[in-house]
């Protein structure tokens, strides 16, 4: 998990996190998760315009250079990016890189985040589907990108999906509660799905770092504090199982009286 802290220039980040993935594989890391806006921050002063100007598409070099460190030290990574739509507006992606530099999955941000003072639907568009659960090498991970941790129906359709670690790359701003507001979901999401949940977040600016692993029973594995870096965590896949079978919460759900409310 890298907690970073992103420039407002694109080439830096990118060479920074290149040391990442390298410093992660040394490591003897698996999977090397990056949080939102590892390509660049934007300020509230950049244009959409400005901002469209920063983006590419999943074939560009931003990714291709990713997905040739990822083949070089052989090692899966999850990364963030702003990425060109049809419109004048970005969007906000999160990407699945195989330890072969493959690219195996691409998730648009279904949820933004126009609240508590902020817009992000000016310079960015909606995603409109919810991509399944990929096949990695820490486990079967869904994808869901920071404001998405306040909608629980995500994270239970990944886990629906097969998911038994979700992943939200997140840039968590600053603010009265919003901290609290933090850790309550990432072990609220964990505990109600008994998966794990890896939130790496960005760290400096507006941001306020605090990212975390948390495990099936919601039981805090890392939480980095306010330091720029990576953590080594271990995901025991027979936890998952186990934490199911003692508390099932999946097992004892009643979908058939859910449905009768949609």
């Amino acid at each position: 998990m890298v907690q970073m802290h992103s420039s407002e220039y694109k080439q830096e980040n990118l060479l920074k996190s290149i040391e990442f993935i390298s410093e992660a594989a040394s490591s003897g890391a698996e999977l090397v998760c990056f949080p939102e806006f590892q390509m660049a921050y934007s300020p509230a002063s950049q244009s959409a315009k400005e901002l469209a100007t920063v983006a590419e598409t999943v074939k560009g070099e931003f990714v291709t250079a990713l997905g040739k460190a990822a083949k070089k030290n052989r090692i899966g990574v999850i990364a963030t990016m702003y990425e060109k739509s049809a419109g004048q507006r970005v969007y906000d992606t999160a990407i699945t890189l195989s330890p072969k530099g493959a690219l195996t999955s691409v998730y648009r941000k279904l949820h933004l985040y126009d609240a508590l003072g902020f817009k992000e639907s000016s310079k960015m568009a909606r995603g409109k589907t919810i991509e399944d659960p990929v096949m990695t090498t820490a486990g079967r991970v869904g994808l869901l990108i920071c404001y998405d941790l306040r909608f629980p129906e995500l994270s239970r359709i990944l886990t629906d999906k097969g998911a038994y670690v979700i992943v939200a790359p997140s840039a968590w701003v600053q603010g009265e509660m919003k901290e609290e507001h933090w850790q309550t979901m990432i072990k609220a999401r964990a505990i109600e799905n008994g998966s794990y949940l890896v939130a790496p977040d960005q760290v400096g600016n507006i941001y306020c770092g605090r990212s975390m692993v948390v495990d099936p029973y919601g039981i805090v594995l890392a939480d980095m504090g306010r330091r720029e870096g990576i953590e080594i965590v271990e995901i025991d896949r027979s936890r998952v199982h186990q934490v199911r079978k003692k508390l099932p919460l999946l097992k004892n759900r009643r979908a058939d009286i859910y449905e009768l409310h949609y």
